[in-house]
């Protein structure tokens, strides 16, 4: 935990958080003593053992919410049961993302809706209905999880690369219309960390190929993260918590990297 970080009496909602970076920060924030929603499209049987694996680990309420993001309504929805259970939220982490793999020119229509909606517009709406609490209580802090692919480009990610470079451009403007308040934005922008996703790539490389994890995870980070290494989800939620103080108003708009060296890299 960032040092002397304290989050108790806080109420904190994560999107897409029963597993890999999304769990890793509701675990962050958990471990602060935050009351957390974890959230996600899919049903109690896989919420339900997240959640209380996490309230056993933390000792604080953690509650689980299923919603689809797509629908503007579930969104409110899930943003009310929060408020009913746990209270006025204080801290919000739009992490809930969806992706499609595809060319350009074979890219489907729907997956790019659904990915405009997931990625982005659930966390505009997301941040429209707790703005005004946290301006009225005195605090708030609201993080957009972006990715390195928000600075550079990858074949057959349009969907991936379109929202989350919006993403700091939403973050950047809110920021600036709560310049000076007790609010503050960030966009926290991760580079490859070894989620669920990932590490099946990895095994599927080792397995392909024959070769170590540690041969596998170089060749899979080859040309990306000049550490050679994953990043660590729990550095991702250290940062988090550390803006979650008094350091994230001074720090307010930052797009935040933590991507070991990858944008350093030309």
């Amino acid at each position: 935990m960032a040092e002397g970080m304290r989050l108790d009496g806080r109420v904190a909602l994560v999107t897409g958080s029963t597993a890999g970076l999304g769990y890793a920060m509701a675990r962050a924030l958990a471990s602060a003593g935050a009351t957390v929603t974890l959230t996600s499209i899919e049903g109690a049987e896989i919420g339900e053992p997240a959640r209380a694996a996490l309230e056993a680990e933390s000792g604080v309420p953690v509650h689980y919410v299923q919603a689809d993001l797509t629908s503007r309504d579930e969104l409110r929805g899930l943003v009310a049961n929060v408020e009913r259970s746990s209270g006025p939220i204080d801290i919000l982490i739009n992490n809930a993302v969806v992706r499609h793999f595809a060319p350009v020119e074979e890219f489907p229509l729907d997956a790019w809706d659904r990915a405009l909606a997931v990625n982005l517009t659930a966390a505009l709406i997301a941040t429209q209905l707790v703005l005004p609490g946290m301006r009225e209580r005195g605090y708030g802090r609201i993080f957009n999880m972006t990715s390195v692919y928000g600075s550079r480009a990858t074949v057959n990610r349009i969907d991936y690369v379109t929202t989350k470079t919006a993403l700091q451009g939403l973050t950047r403007a809110i920021a600036l219309e709560n310049a000076g308040g007790p609010v503050s934005c960030h966009a926290l922008t991760p580079g490859s960390v070894l989620t669920p996703i990932w590490e099946a790539r990895v095994a599927s490389l080792m397995a392909e190929k024959g070769i170590s994890r540690t041969e596998a995870e170089g060749q899979f980070l080859e040309g990306k993260q000049p550490s050679g290494a994953f990043v660590r989800p729990d550095s991702v939620g250290q940062v988090m918590l550390m803006l979650c103080g008094p350091v994230g108003i001074d720090m307010n708009g930052a797009i935040v990297p933590i991507e070991g060296g990858w944008l350093a890299n030309g």
